[in-house]
């Protein structure tokens, strides 16, 4: 861990062989609530952009990771160094790192997109005692997701998980800017911009094979990904515009959660919640961390 004027700019993680150091973005009151912010795919920390001057308004610092695959230091090339497990251990090291850094007595606010979220139900159900809330968006618990796999229509609509499992295929999807690739992430409702950053900050800038390693490694993570009842007090936020998390699973994400809960249903809004509604992204990890009172 580095730090410029106190600011947490860069943790290590894995195992200290491997060498790996993951990019903070760390802004906001230096002495207010630390936020940490985990993006999913295939997006990275800037994702948050629109979200943290809201969070820093109130009087919160916010910790934005690049995380594992994103980060050019953390870029491993084995399918196996994106298991879930590994995932997890990741983030519980950059909240350590900010727990150590504010105190001990203080406790972390985590917010996850994506599949940042399933990292951060990971870590709530592991180690709660890291947390004091959790709020996450689009992909509700783990439990609940694999649920709706045969409840509902959620296995059709992630059929893109076994395109991304061909090995090469979305690598060479994402070559031709504006080619197939793209043209799929504009249906599930990227907006041009937003298609602009994911090719200069993913595709151009090398993170795309990492960013699909994390799919790769899914028959790796079967024990890491039956995560356990949450005990944290916690907000899921859905979008009725997500085209790849099925209703059923939103709503019965709340089965796995034995604490203080809230389901927030947004309307006409796409899976790219904190770009495109960074408002009521904000507004809900707001009012998860007031509910502490």
């Amino acid at each position: 861990m580095s730090a410029l004027d106190g600011r947490i700019t860069e943790v290590a993680v894995g195992a200290p062989a491997d060498g790996l150091v993951l990019d903070v973005d760390d802004q906001g009151p230096p002495d207010g609530d630390v936020v940490v912010l985990l993006h999913g795919f295939p997006e990275r920390a800037t994702c948050w952009r629109d979200v943290v001057p809201r969070l820093h308004a109130a009087g919160l610092r916010t910790l934005a990771v690049d995380q594992r695959g994103y980060s050019p230091r953390a870029r491993p090339g084995r399918r196996r160094d994106y298991r879930a497990d590994l995932l997890r251990d990741d983030v519980v090291s950059v909240v350590e790192a900010a727990v150590d850094r504010v105190g001990p007595d203080r406790r972390v606010h985590l917010v996850g997109h994506d599949w940042g979220a399933v990292v951060a139900w990971l870590v709530a159900a592991e180690r709660p005692e890291l947390l004091a809330t959790l709020t996450t968006f689009s992909v509700p618990h783990p439990g609940a997701y694999l649920r709706a796999g045969v409840r509902s229509k959620q296995l059709l609509r992630s059929w893109y998980m076994a395109a991304f499992n061909v090995p090469g295929l979305a690598e060479r999807m994402a070559q031709q800017p504006g080619g197939r690739f793209e043209q799929l992430l504009a249906r599930t409702g990227m907006t041009p911009p937003e298609l602009a950053r994911f090719r200069a900050e993913v595709v151009e800038d090398g993170a795309l094979p990492g960013g699909l390693g994390w799919y790769r490694a899914l028959a790796l993570s079967a024990g890491a990904m039956g995560a356990g009842r949450v005990r944290v007090p916690t907000t899921f936020v859905w979008s009725d515009g997500d085209t790849a998390i099925d209703r059923w699973g939103a709503e019965h994400c709340g089965d796995f959660v034995r604490a203080e809960y809230e389901l927030v249903v947004l309307t006409g809004v796409t899976h790219w919640i904190p770009t495109q509604a960074p408002a009521a992204a904000a507004e809900a990890v707001l009012d998860r961390v007031a509910s502490l009172g």
